[in-house]
């Protein structure tokens, strides 16, 4: 796939950019049957499931667009599964999406943080 290298770069601008507001980042692409979760952290007293959608240009729509419904339900029923994995972790669960564009010149021009998409 051609964008792999260019969504690792979000995620490692997200990862960074978590970790700056006090997150522990405890796995990275996480796969399960049911989809793939990009970064899983320790935030407070809550485990919190993070979608990176990188974008470099709009002709597919923004980043934050690119969370279907679809993918709400693959996310949801990923993080149940690693959950069910890892019954020590906090049973208090969130998932967040980091919506990152960059420019041609791989630069961050706008980075969101949405948490708690699914409430």
């Amino acid at each position: 796939q051609q964008n792999q290298p260019k969504g690792k770069l979000g995620e490692t601008i997200a990862a960074l950019y978590l970790r700056k507001k006090g997150y522990r980042i405890i796995y990275r692409n996480f796969f399960a049957r049911a989809g793939e979760i990009d970064l899983i952290c320790l935030f407070k007293k809550a485990l919190i499931f993070v979608e990176v959608k990188t974008r470099w240009t709009n002709q597919y729509g923004s980043a934050k667009e690119a969370i279907t419904p679809w993918k709400i339900n693959s996310l949801i029923k990923t993080s149940e599964y690693f959950k069910l994995l890892n019954p020590d972790l906090p049973s208090e669960m969130q998932i967040d999406v980091v919506a990152i564009h960059l420019d041609g010149q791989n630069k961050l021009t706008t980075l969101e943080h949405i948490q708690n998409i699914t409430s």
